[in-house]
């Protein structure tokens, strides 16, 4: 029997302990999470997160979900990410990404420039300083020669997972990587960008299904109907963030999806000021969409929905201010204990 495969992806927010970090990947590992992944943005470092769960436990893998590519040269990508699968004992997963504008060029201060071509370039010269053979690579951005990446990596290829939703990212995803990481994913819309994505990889002469799909999901268990409330509200939080708060490519995602009349909302009252309108602005429809809420069977039913529309490892993430104890429940009843 092949067991299902579900992950998991906390965030670097200041707001959670080193001692909950470190509770929520042990019980993710207890209850047979495959994967933890963490992001970075500008909280803690995502390297420096996952060696302390590494650290901590013994069978789940660590992947950065994402590391921006801007944040760091490829070189020390290759290092860090080498460095991580030592120390797991061969448990690293290497997500890339590019972020957004305004955190690659407000907190970064790097211009964030020709997204695609960067990624494109970034896997190409990490993959060859992981091969174990002399880094030699020159291209208009990149001229690079005579060194050779002094560290083993247990694993002998270290997984690169990409975060991509647009176009021509989703098909440079089926043609270079090894897993697909999206966000914000409407479970009805799965298929048609998973299709991008496999169009890459048979433009090349890959097997499509080399490309694991991996949706990240906000999900939030919830056993009475005030707390289901309290769980929507947050994610209704959360993405007005992202629709109003993070630049114009999320609400070019949303209005994608049909959803131009609540996008429109939540951005006119994110120029107000008023973050409670915003949020409010998320329908119920949104949250059906796009994340998982409800008691356990209600969870298990919509993470398989997302399995049905084309998901292989789903990843469960959970919105901003979630209770440490809420995402402890809901890890437990997503698990496979």
């Amino acid at each position: 029997m092949v067991l299902k495969e579900i992950a998991i992806a906390y965030g670097s927010r200041q707001d959670t302990t080193n001692s909950e970090l470190l509770e929520i990947a042990q019980t993710s590992e207890e209850f047979g999470y495959s994967a933890f992944f963490t992001g970075e943005s500008w909280g803690r470092d995502a390297l420096t997160a996952l060696t302390f769960v590494a650290c901590h436990t013994s069978s789940l893998k660590v992947g950065t979900g994402i590391l921006p590519i801007y944040s760091r040269t490829p070189a020390l990508i290759a290092q860090s990410i080498a460095s991580l699968d030592s120390i797991s004992g061969g448990r690293a997963i290497l997500g890339l990404g590019t972020s957004g504008r305004i955190v690659i060029e407000d907190w970064h201060g790097v211009p964030f420039e020709k997204p695609i071509e960067n990624t494109e370039e970034y896997v190409a010269i990490i993959r060859q300083a992981l091969s174990g053979q002399r880094l030699d690579y020159s291209s208009d951005n990149y001229n690079l020669k005579g060194f050779r990446l002094n560290i083993n990596p247990t694993q002998s290829e270290i997984p690169i997972y990409l975060a991509s939703l647009g176009p021509r990212n989703l098909e440079l995803t089926g043609k270079i990587a090894n897993g697909w990481i999206p966000i914000w994913v409407h479970y009805e819309h799965l298929p048609s960008l998973k299709a991008s994505v496999e169009a890459g990889s048979i433009s090349v002469g890959r097997d499509p299904s080399l490309v694991k799909v991996c949706p990240q999901i906000l999900c939030y268990m919830a056993e009475t109907s005030r707390e289901r409330e309290t769980g929507k509200d947050l994610i209704r939080r959360h993405i007005a963030y992202y629709v109003a708060g993070m630049g114009t490519y999320y609400y070019n995602l949303f209005c994608r999806y049909g959803y131009k009349t609540e996008s429109d909302k939540v951005r006119e009252a994110w120029v107000r000021n008023d973050r409670e309108a915003a949020s409010r602005a998320i329908s119920d429809d949104i949250i059906e969409a796009i994340a998982v809420t409800g008691d356990p069977n209600e969870c298990q039913f919509k993470i398989e929905r997302f399995r049905s529309f084309g998901a292989d490892a789903p990843i469960v993430a959970f919105p901003h201010g979630m209770r440490h104890n809420a995402v402890l429940d809901t890890i437990r009843s997503l698990g496979r204990k």
